[in-house]
């Protein structure tokens, strides 16, 4: 049966390899030598029907398979020769015929591909036998260059060297263009778009969610407002198809089996950082330098430190892990390579977030800043297990001692900023006195910071123990966070004591007392963490100091109106006199009338120690006077001046006494509008 003319090239196609009947290869460079029939091709007493350009053409095609074992035997004889201590194998033999059909057989898949005739990726079988031909053509190349000063090799050499360029220049394009086209939709539909954009707008989305439940604060950050990014829930990132990233790894795999590792890995490199540099700007984060920090509105600082929280959590939480996933499938069979690929992307990442968090630390400090470092470490804290699960222990432990590290100068800044609000608290000494003995704003302003603070117990307990280690400063069997929290307390105290003596009127600064030690008191009941602090003990002794004011205030205010009322030294020779009691009567009148008119204006804002101090002053006043008034008024009545002196019945004494302390409120003066 006589052969055809070769096909032309617009027909040549990649079988699978590994196919167990003998595939033929169709192609205008095949030496005739190698020309075979298809076993199982059919013969021409076959079905008549059968169009004959198919038996003539599979009778001429080429069989890749003998090609490619043609030049397996030459690279065996060539390796066996060098073992056998031959300086120069080329000597002793010739390269076949077979390498230049083998080239011009690449060349020939090469064109197919640049055409757009087809797409690595999309036809497994071609893709396979061009892996197959490259790989012979690089181990040729590879083996002739080192003899290449013979003039027998030289022109193999330049031809294998020539393809296997444009090979790679082929495969490095299609990489290229898979790590920044084709990724898989949320649907899970093929789609040719920018994985980062796809990637941020769902990321912004579900960021616009978090902030959307975040309540603003006067402090800068309350606790649990940050944006809490919930991993199962978001894009898995990067969200490449199966298919393309099978297709990166047999192109990474033969890039490097092809000598081109650096190459490779520079365009997955380049690409992959670009796509997370993206990302983390599409949601919103962009590398910040140390001057703009320091220059930008703390107002304007807090929104970009709230966005940086968020990127690190998704850095612990999704993108790290997403991004080593698809650098060990891509670099499959090449462990090291992988993990220094994304070793090196990640580290880029987090030295950008540890600058920024080290440009915060060097802004000015002041006491509103506290909670917002206080998030960031705790930020920074919570990374450094994401960095132990996705890196190499030898790799990932010198970004962990960057990550703590950085932790550690926002914890100083913490222990800073507490100090200081001691030097606040201290040099506080205004010498005007709150009106009306009401809870000074110091408290008022100690007392929230305080409160807010002991939300971040546990960190701030870490934060002192590490800067005890670091500073060298004595460890105690105490808490150090909570001896820093009784040693601003008793400050507190002292000042407030040292601002109590401002009052002329002794009383009012006992109620001045009171006032500003139930606020505290409160508060402290009020906060489960301030009070675990605190502990009892403080607490008791505290019960005890407003006792004791309660008792003094009494003592000032009500002692010489108790005087006026009692029963002793009333009769002369024997005689209750009248003089006396008029005296008696007109003196707690006008006591009387001073204490209401005074301490009607006075305001105790706490509704139960306001309850508890009427009650009190009704205990000891009403009753002496009920029995002053029973007893005496006899002597009175039915004068003309009955009137003058008894001025009051006790259940006025009563009514009055519910005006003290209510700021001018009284009835009094509500009965005289």
């Amino acid at each position: 049966m006589e052969k055809n003319a070769a096909a032309p090239e617009k027909s040549v196609s990649f079988p699978r390899l590994s196919s167990k009947k003998n595939i033929l290869f169709s192609s205008p460079i095949t030496p005739r030598r190698y020309e075979t029939i298809d076993e199982d091709a059919p013969s021409e007493s076959q079905d008549p029907d059968q169009d004959p350009n198919s038996s003539n053409q599979t009778a001429t095609e080429l069989n890749l398979s003998e090609v490619l074992e043609e030049v397996d035997r030459f690279l065996d004889s060539f390796s066996e020769a060098k073992e056998n201590g031959n300086s120069d194998p080329t000597e002793a033999l010739e390269v076949p015929d077979s390498v230049e059909s083998l080239s011009k057989t690449v060349e020939s898949m090469i064109n197919k591909y640049g055409r757009s005739l087809a797409r690595f990726g999309e036809n497994e079988d071609e893709d396979e036998s061009f892996i197959d031909a490259v790989i012979r053509i690089s181990r040729i190349s590879t083996m002739l260059d080192d003899f290449s000063s013979s003039s027998k090799t030289g022109t193999a050499l330049n031809r294998t060297s020539t393809v296997l360029q444009r090979a790679m220049a082929q495969l490095d394009e299609e990489f290229r263009n898979l790590l920044l086209l084709d990724q898989q939709d949320a649907n899970g539909a093929k789609s040719d778009y920018n994985p980062e954009q796809s990637f941020s707008s769902k990321i912004t989305s579900k960021l616009s969610s978090f902030n959307s439940n975040s309540s603003g604060s006067n402090h800068g950050s309350v606790r649990g407002q940050q944006p809490q990014p919930e991993p199962d829930r978001l894009v898995e990132f990067p969200s490449f198809s199966e298919e393309s990233i099978s297709t990166m790894n047999k192109i990474a795999t033969t890039m490097i089996a092809a000598g081109y590792e650096n190459e490779c890995c520079m365009v997955y490199s380049i690409s992959r950082r670009n796509a997370f540099k993206s990302a983390l700007n599409n949601i919103g984060y962009e590398s910040i330098s140390i001057d703009e920090v320091q220059r930008m509105p703390w107002e304007s600082l807090q929104g970009e430190i709230g966005t940086w929280i968020s990127v690190v959590k998704l850095c612990s939480s999704v993108l790290f892990s997403g991004e080593r996933k698809l650098c060990d499938a891509v670099f499959s069979g090449h462990k090291s390579l992988s993990e220094s690929l994304f070793c090196n992307l990640a580290r880029a990442v987090a030295i950008q977030l540890f600058n920024f968090a080290d440009a915060v630390v060097l802004t000015k400090r002041s006491p509103e800043k506290l909670f917002t470092m206080l998030d960031m470490y705790e930020t920074l804290r919570d990374l450094v297990p994401a960095i132990r699960d996705s890196y190499p222990e030898d790799i990932g432990r010198e970004l962990i001692s960057e990550a703590e590290a950085a932790r550690n100068r926002l914890g100083e800044v913490a222990v800073s900023i507490l100090c200081d609000l001691e030097n606040s608290i201290k040099s506080d000494n205004g010498k005007t006195p709150v009106p009306s003995g009401s809870v000074h704003p110091l408290t008022r302003y100690v007392m929230n910071y305080l409160e807010y603070t002991c939300e971040y117990k546990d960190s701030l307990e870490q934060v002192f123990v590490e800067f005890e280690k670091t500073h060298g400063t004595p460890g105690t069997t105490s808490s150090p966070f909570q001896m820093q929290l009784l040693t601003v307390m008793d400050m507190l105290d002292s000042n407030l004591d040292m601002k109590s003596r401002l009052y002329r009127d002794p009383a009012l600064r006992f109620i001045f007392l009171m006032n500003n030690g139930r606020y505290i008191m409160q508060k402290v009941k009020g906060s489960t963490e301030i009070h675990q602090l605190m502990g009892d003990t403080w607490c008791r002794k505290r019960s005890t100091d407003l006792r004791g004011y309660h008792k003094n205030y009494q003592r000032e205010t009500w002692g010489k109106v108790l005087q006026c009322v009692n029963h002793e030294g009333l009769q002369v020779s024997g005689k209750v006199s009248k003089t006396v009691i008029k005296e008696r009567f007109k003196c707690f009148n006008t006591l009387f009338d001073e204490i209401h008119k005074t301490q009607s204006t006075w305001v105790v804002s706490d509704e139960q120690l306001q309850s508890e101090l009427r009650v009190s002053v009704s205990a000891v006043v009403i009753p002496a006077y009920r029995s002053f008034w029973g007893r005496f008024k006899q002597y009175l009545e039915g004068t003309k001046q009955a009137e003058k002196y008894i001025k009051y019945q006790p259940e006025d004494i009563e009514n009055l006494i519910d005006d003290l302390f209510d700021g001018g409120n009284s009835s009094m003066m509500r009965r005289r509008t």
